[in-house]
């Protein structure tokens, strides 16, 4: 059970009613995570509003959720590892391609490269070195893709952080959380 209440959509008023109904648009459904944030409607359209710009991005919905799920099994996020696996599926990943990204691993050097530095930007508190900028321009990441890699792991420390603090009940398939892999060289 959540640690706070959670907002039902067909009782919201205010502004939130129109930012769940979006919501609910979008998935067909309310997600648990969205009903207990909407207990601040400013938090509610921030966390909204990064969603729709971030899917709007250069990065794609499959790299997204990719970081997402590396994001969330860091910061030990059943939650949002259960959401964004299923939401990288839809994007066009594989099962194995998903269960990779949570340990911060894929095939693809690209995706391995900003999953790393997603990873060594939520471990080391963003204190990244030029060499790590160069790494990921190596990859094929331009200015604009990186700072939308540090947009992606700045929302999902935001959706981690509400789901593991307020015990927000999983309504997503669950995904078993794995040991978090070892920083690379």
């Amino acid at each position: 059970m959540a640690h706070i209440h959670l907002i039902d959509p067909a009782s919201a008023t205010g502004s939130v009613k129109p930012v769940l109904d979006q919501i609910n648009g979008a998935f067909g459904t309310v997600p648990n995570m969205f009903k207990a944030v909407a207990n601040s409607p400013a938090a509610l359209q921030s966390m909204w509003g990064s969603f729709g710009a971030l899917s709007t991005g250069k990065l794609g919905a499959r790299l997204g959720e990719e970081i997402a799920v590396a994001i969330a099994n860091a910061n030990n996020c059943a939650y949002c590892l259960a959401a964004h696996t299923a939401l990288g599926r839809k994007a066009g990943a594989s099962a194995a391609d998903m269960a990779a990204a949570q340990t911060g691993q894929s095939s693809d050097p690209r995706t391995q490269a900003a999953l790393i530095f997603a990873l060594k930007i939520t471990r080391d508190r963003a204190a990244v070195t030029a060499n790590d900028i160069a790494v990921l321009k190596a990859a094929g990441f331009d200015d604009e893709a990186i700072v939308e890699i540090i947009a992606h792991v700045a929302l999902n420390l935001f959706t981690n952080y509400i789901n593991v603090a307020l015990d927000v009940p999983v309504d997503f398939p669950a995904v078993a959380l794995k040991p978090a892999a070892k920083p690379a060289a």
